[in-house]
């Protein structure tokens, strides 16, 4: 496991000061985000990605040649084309089936089940999983009107990060359950329209926008069934896993996950304050937090929310 945070931190009084046209504390008081790591000019999502991938390779003592498989699984990007895991690669040194694994935030954990899944129908040996997330990049710099800020006002909970982690067999423990769920009729709730054949360019479509609130009614009314499945299926209670680890927007919406769902607010990892919402990132960071305390046989849930919408759940054990 390895994670990467830029140097650079900037307080959201700072970034408030910047947007402009806010009533003064506004965001902090809406958010609980007291600060946040901002990747500087010359850092892109490969740049953090790399770091976290040395990181952890350095930790399971592997040379990047002892990778068969390279998925960057991000929602940030360096350039359309071509596929940032080539970018990466090219600056690691291995040489790896590479490719990029996209799905909002949750694509660090997609790209994770794609690896166990290749692993598992012999496609690959090992993999190395990379996330690098720059979602500071599509904040709208400066708001015309609170209109427009409430338009963009999810973009401004976020802050970048790197993780990684190597996927490979092993005897005992590791992946014990996974599960999914996708509500695709909700794809307009939020999102970055611009890059692609609807918009392909101009500024006006590079910012992120959406309804805050809306994409929290929906997870409030989807979350929760997921997690009875896993309990179900599983039989493990959330007082049996060590740590769970949840995607996190802003403090108010994590405390409310808490009183929907019941889990105990002493297993989660809380992130948002100090680093904001780091998108696919956001549980990365957390287990590489938590992983250095970890005695093998702990359990963690991971539970993550992307736009579009999906849910994905994640039951790992320590071997």
């Amino acid at each position: 496991m390895g994670a990467h945070l830029p140097e650079r931190e900037v307080g959201t009084a700072e970034l408030q000061d910047g947007i402009g046209r806010l009533p003064r504390g506004l965001l902090a008081r809406l958010t609980g985000i007291e600060r946040r790591r901002i990747a500087s000019d010359g850092e892109y999502a490969s740049t953090l990605g790399l770091h976290a991938a040395r990181a952890a390779l350095e930790a399971a003592e592997l040379d990047p040649l002892d990778i068969d498989l390279l998925l960057f699984a991000s929602a940030s990007r360096d350039m359309v084309e071509p596929a940032t895991a080539h970018i990466l690669q090219d600056t690691l040194g291995s040489r790896a089936h590479a490719l990029d694994v996209t799905n909002a935030c949750n694509s660090f954990v997609n790209g994770i089940d794609l690896a166990r899944s290749m692993i598992l129908a012999g496609r690959a040996r090992r993999a190395l999983v990379v996330t690098g997330e720059t979602p500071s990049r599509v904040m709208r710099p400066r708001v015309a009107d609170m209109a427009e800020a409430r338009r963009s006002f999810a973009g401004f909970t976020f802050g970048d990060a790197g993780a990684a982690v190597v996927v490979e067999p092993v005897d005992r423990g590791g992946i014990l359950d996974i599960d999914t769920e996708t509500f695709s009729e909700h794809w307009t709730v939020g999102g970055i329209p611009g890059g692609g054949s609807r918009h392909p360019r101009g500024d006006e479509y590079s910012y992120f926008t959406g309804d805050g609130h809306k994409l929290r009614g929906v997870f409030e009314k989807i979350g929760a069934s997921i997690l009875d499945r896993v309990r179900a299926r599983t039989g493990f209670e959330f007082t049996d896993y060590t740590k769970i680890l949840v995607h996190q927007v802003t403090l108010p919406y994590l405390e409310r996950f808490v009183e929907v769902t019941g889990v105990p607010r002493d297993r989660l990892e809380v992130t948002v304050t100090s680093l904001g919402n780091m998108a696919s990132a956001t549980l990365g960071v957390q287990l590489d937090r938590i992983f250095p305390y970890l005695s093998p046989g702990d359990r963690v849930l991971f539970m993550g929310l992307g736009g579009g919408v999906s849910i994905m759940t994640m039951v790992w054990e320590r071997s």
